[in-house]
């Protein structure tokens, strides 16, 4: 099964080789707690950026969408030492979104990234953080 037609809280709709987890809370409360958790654990948190007030400023409407770019340059710049193209994947990236009445967070799942680029397996570790921060925003 790919990653992204799990169940137990995975979108069966997302792109290949995304993971997407329900979240209990709203997608402001859901990138806050991202926000500091990122931060909590050491890790630097390089951008978050409302795409609906992005839209809503030139006239558009878009569901409430905040994609949240963080990671660890002591973990991403080994693996784009090795893999150069990987910088397009790096910073990991997380968006938080709604769904009709449910707040989701979706990702590119780790071992994509680390088919993607042909990573060893320990270059691929230092992507599998994403797991569990997320299941850690998400849990109650």
């Amino acid at each position: 099964m790919r990653p992204s037609q799990q169940v137990d809280g995975h979108d069966p709709h997302a792109g290949e080789g995304v993971v997407t987890k329900v979240s209990p809370w709203s997608v402001a409360d859901t990138v806050s707690r991202l926000s500091a958790l990122v931060t909590a654990k050491g890790l630097r948190l390089f951008a978050v950026i409302d795409q609906s007030r992005e839209a809503k400023d030139v006239g558009l409407e878009l569901r409430d969408t905040t994609l949240v770019i963080f990671g660890s340059p002591q973990a991403g710049t080994p693996v784009m030492v090795a893999a150069p193209l990987a910088a397009l994947d790096l910073p990991l990236k997380a968006l938080v979104w709604a769904d009709g009445d449910q707040t989701k967070i979706s990702y590119t799942a780790p071992s994509t990234l680390a088919a993607r680029y042909d990573l060893s397996d320990e270059l691929a570790d230092r992507l599998a953080g994403i797991d569990a921060v997320t299941d850690a925003v998400i849990a109650g």
